[in-house]
């Protein structure tokens, strides 16, 4: 099984941007966490601060190069309605995740233009955000 791990905007300062948010934890441990969480999965991992990048990533994938996606767009959860299209034209399943609870945070960060066309999502538990998004998208793969 081969899972693509999308990394948004700022996310490669975790462990120095608000850690009483977003935690102390580096991007790279979170990756490393996947790793040795999931050892029967392939990973690959992609940060972008640029919202093209993570189109084009998208629109890169075929069917049979990977099982699902797990993203998490950060601020352009919000309004990157250019991303919510490339994620709607895939046909594996995507999984829009956060490490803060998005609803718990200011008015803006509420609402998300992403999560409709995902097969789902799941926010506010941190590095474990991304554990319980992979998780699910090993499990729908199995059919359990």
């Amino acid at each position: 099984m081969k899972i693509l791990v999308i990394h948004g905007p700022n996310l490669n300062l975790l462990g120095k941007r608000e850690p009483a948010i977003y935690g102390e934890m580096t991007l790279e441990q979170v990756n490393q966490i996947l790793i040795s969480e999931f050892p029967d999965v392939e990973f690959e991992f992609f940060q972008s601060n640029h919202e093209g990048e993570i189109i084009d990533k998208l629109n890169s994938i075929v069917e049979f190069d990977f099982d699902g996606v797990v993203i998490n767009p950060g601020a352009f959860t919000h309004y990157s309605y250019a991303i919510r299209d490339a994620i709607s034209a895939l046909k594996i399943p995507v999984v829009e995740v956060h490490l803060s609870n998005i609803y718990a945070r200011e008015d803006f960060r509420r609402h998300s233009v992403i999560a409709p066309v995902c097969r789902g999502h799941i926010a506010g538990f941190g590095y474990l955000s991304y554990i319980l998004g992979v998780e699910s998208i090993v499990k729908l793969k199995k059919g359990t």
